[in-house]
């Protein structure tokens, strides 16, 4: 089992923070599907920006395992202070975020653009791990770019720091999200450090989580865009990495999997806005299903939450063919329409 700190984790198989995907709902259905551990989205250090709603919803608690809260900043006293009040709030684990390829993220010199001084990253380590009492992660790239893969130095820095464990996205900063990620860099961090190593990027299966920490040594991996759609994967790798017999949910269970979020995204955020962040859900789960493109399109074109509501249900209703559950929500919703 994976270690962190003082805490003993389930399982190695942990969900990636991802902003404007990882909120408490989403969170909630992965830890319950197998994730070891789920971070929230990325809080940004400075507390004067969380009196909004959204700000607010990030520092929430799943309710199942360990809270974990995601900072992002430039500023190391900035940032300790943040974290000590995170932790105030109940965060078990402190993890800080130097990994976002964004370019507003990038641009305040945060994310992954602080891979560009190790000084600074030093002293913001330092200064969070000093400022704290609870375990203290690390999530980054490879490098700056191609040519500049100081993975290995980040992750020495991190663990002489105190840095309790550290996850390492298979790309740089340049590469953002394009091409493929690369596992060399990690492999050579786990031979560098003796704190966990976390691999992440483009794990996308059992055979590829296998593959992947066979490649790396890595003692766990973190899945990100990956699990959109798919929160059952995680019970999948599970399973594969233990070689357990894994039987996967059939589409009526997925359905009702489906179902389930759709509601808790409308309690959560309320009609106006769940009804827009449940799209970017929604749309995932339906290819996963192998739904036609035309249900993706219908879906979106509804603005109420009984609506999106009685789109699952038609689904569900529509029995195992795909053509019969379109054939009901055309006739309910497009010509509705």
């Amino acid at each position: 089992m994976l270690r962190i700190g003082k805490h003993t984790l389930p399982g190695n198989v942990l969900l990636a923070p991802m902003a404007g995907i990882t909120d408490l709902p989403f969170r909630r259905l992965c830890l319950e599907h197998g994730a070891a551990l789920a971070a929230t989205e990325m809080l940004t250090s400075n507390p004067d920006l969380w009196r909004t709603r959204k700000s607010h919803s990030r520092t929430q608690s799943a309710g199942i395992g360990l809270h974990v809260i995601q900072l992002a900043g430039n500023d190391a006293q900035t940032i300790a202070d943040a974290a000590a009040r995170v932790v105030d709030m109940g965060a078990d684990i402190v993890d800080l975020n130097m990994g976002c390829p964004a370019k507003k993220v990038c641009k305040r010199a945060a994310g992954s653009a602080l891979m560009k001084e190790p000084e600074t990253v030093a002293r913001i380590l330092r200064a969070v791990v000093n400022n704290v009492s609870v375990p203290v992660t690390l999530k980054t790239r490879t490098g700056w770019s191609p040519e500049v893969r100081n993975g290995v130095e980040i992750a020495r820095i991190a663990e002489d720091c105190g840095v309790a464990a550290i996850t390492m996205h298979g790309r740089t900063r340049a590469c953002r999200f394009n091409g493929n990620a690369e596992y060399d860099t990690i492999g050579e961090v786990k031979h560098s450090v003796s704190i966990p190593v976390i691999a992440n990027g483009d794990i996308d299966s059992a055979e590829k989580a296998k593959k992947v920490l066979q490649h790396t040594g890595a003692d766990a991996i973190m899945l990100g865009r990956a699990s959109q759609g798919s929160p059952w994967l995680f019970s999948s790798i599970n399973a594969a990495l233990a070689e357990q017999h894994y039987v996967a949910p059939t589409r009526l269970e997925k359905l009702a999997i489906v179902r389930r979020h759709l509601i808790e995204l409308h309690q959560f955020y309320g009609e106006v806005p769940g009804i827009k962040i449940a799209r970017k859900h929604i749309a995932c789960y339906l290819e996963d299903l192998g739904e036609a493109v035309t249900l993706k399109r219908l879906f979106y074109g509804l603005e109420c939450t009984q609506a999106q509501t009685d789109f699952i249900d038609a689904m569900i209703d529509g029995g195992e063919g795909e053509n019969s559950a379109i054939a009901k929500i055309r006739q309910r919703w497009l010509l509705a329409a």
